[in-house]
């Protein structure tokens, strides 16, 4: 199935303690049906120092379940993703506006 989220893509939070929260799509994991959104689901993680890095307690967004979160179209608000074939390319569409996603 085609991804209807991606690397790049501006979204907001539907559900959970970030609900209504919004920011960039860093990775996605369809396998775990998850990604990672700066910004949101952030953990405290405890790393060792190395000469490379400072220890210490860093933040660290956590992937995010894909179903939890939704694409903001060009208005700001949250749409769903539809597909559809142009000029022989099957590119994303937001169901709100009707606006093309990929450019």
């Amino acid at each position: 199935m085609a991804a209807k989220l991606r690397k790049g893509d501006k979204v907001v939070v539907l559900a959970g303690k970030d609900k209504g929260k919004e920011g960039v799509v860093a990775s996605v994991d369809p396998k775990a049906n998850k990604a990672v959104v700066d910004g949101v689901n952030i953990a405290i993680r405890h790393t060792k120092q190395t000469q490379a890095s400072q220890g210490g307690r860093l933040p660290k967004a956590m992937p995010i379940d894909l179903s939890n979160l939704s694409v903001l179209d060009a208005n700001g608000k949250a749409t769903r993703v539809g597909f559809r074939m142009e000029d022989g390319k099957k590119v994303r569409f937001a169901k709100t506006t009707g606006d093309v996603i990929d450019a």
